[in-house]
């Protein structure tokens, strides 16, 4: 139950972190950022869950719970933003 609680933050973050890139000039759409921040939420929380050591899912302490945050809401923005970034010089060509 816990592993599904963390995925579930790490989601949660994203979508936020995503849809906090769509305020740029690089937004997509708020499905797409939703979308696309939820993903990206979801591997960088993983892998900052992984490398904090805080992956095992075992306890939800403020060490995991911050990682979840941090590493999915980082994840999101980062992957909504590059891709929007991608998809803006493409169409400026």
């Amino acid at each position: 139950m816990e592993m599904f609680i963390s995925l579930l933050v790490q989601i949660i973050s994203g979508v936020i972190g995503g849809n906090l890139a769509g305020m740029t000039k690089q937004s997509l759409g708020t499905g797409l950022n939703t979308m696309l921040g939820g993903i990206g939420g979801l591997v960088l929380g993983q892998v900052a869950a992984a490398l904090t050591g805080t992956s095992g899912g075992e306890a939800l302490d403020v060490a995991a719970v911050g990682s979840n945050i941090v590493g999915g809401g980082v994840g999101g923005l980062v992957l909504t933003w590059v891709v929007g970034f991608v998809k803006s010089k493409m169409a400026a060509k």
